[in-house]
């Protein structure tokens, strides 16, 4: 059941009040929404992933257009389910959360280098 326009009205001011009144729990509020439903979909696509499997080895015993079919529902599972994953680690703002690959990273890396470069500096 769609919401009125007034009610709709209604609900952005709310929303618009909470987000002023404490950002801070807006966006986490915001942010485990969109991260648990890209999670859900991306299991969600592992369990379609299974019956592909299913559909790909039976339509070897019943008929090949059915292993076919098993494996093109396999490839849109396994396209789904990576798409999703890749949002699970995505702050709202569209940013890499830091647990997700982001700048604690690339300091490591960037440490690695440069005690590679002073080894190779010594001679070692």
């Amino acid at each position: 059941m769609a919401l009125s326009e007034d009610e709709q009205r209604l609900l952005e001011q709310m929303e618009a009040a909470l987000a002023a009144e404490d950002p801070k729990l807006a966006n986490t509020l915001r942010g485990t929404t969109t991260r648990r439903f890209h999670r859900r979909r991306a299991a969600l696509a592992g369990l379609v992933f299974l019956i592909g499997i299913a559909a790909l080895l039976g339509g070897m015993e019943i008929h090949p257009l059915l292993s076919v079919a098993g494996f093109l529902i396999m490839l849109v599972a396994t396209v789904i389910a990576v798409r999703s994953w890749q949002h699970v680690g995505v702050d709202p703002d569209g940013h890499r959360s830091s647990n997700s690959g982001g700048k604690p990273e690339r300091d490591f890396m960037d440490k690695m280098e440069e005690r590679w470069r002073r080894r190779q500096d010594e001679g070692f």
